[in-house]
């Protein structure tokens, strides 16, 4: 018999994460590396197990990631939007409703501007001079 298993898609900026929540003892691999050695700041590692912490699950579930794209925060957050959707389908009574309150199954809808024609990003114009 299969193990169950729940899936999300977390994203943030232009990072996305594909999540597997597979009941266990709480271990987190992204990308195929331990929590602690893939974010090295320790507010990144506390973001990517806060919906844990607001669903009441800590150490109930094992984390498996794969995240593409963006920086390190961005990835932290689509992991924070996988997990948190991943766990909302796992049981949906019992956890949409904390996590909806936390705000942690809102995409972050904030992305970078396009960079416009005759500037030199996408707001930045080059410096005027008078002659």
């Amino acid at each position: 018999m299969a193990k169950m298993q729940y899936t999300g898609t977390g994203r943030r900026k232009s990072s996305i994460a594909r999540v597997r929540l597979i009941p266990g003892k709480g271990n987190i691999t992204i990308n195929k590396k331990p929590l602690d050695d893939y974010f090295g700041m320790e507010i990144l590692k506390r973001e990517v197990r806060r919906p844990f912490e607001v669903a009441g699950v800590e150490g109930r579930f094992d984390v498996i990631a794969i995240v593409t794209g963006g920086g390190t925060t961005g990835q932290a957050g689509a992991l924070r939007h996988g997990i948190s959707r991943a766990l909302a389908s796992s049981d949906r009574e019992a956890f949409r409703g904390p996590l909806k309150a936390a705000g942690f199954l809102t995409r972050d809808p904030r992305m970078k501007e396009r960079k416009k024609y005759g500037l030199k990003k996408a707001r930045r114009a080059s410096q005027f001079s008078k002659r």
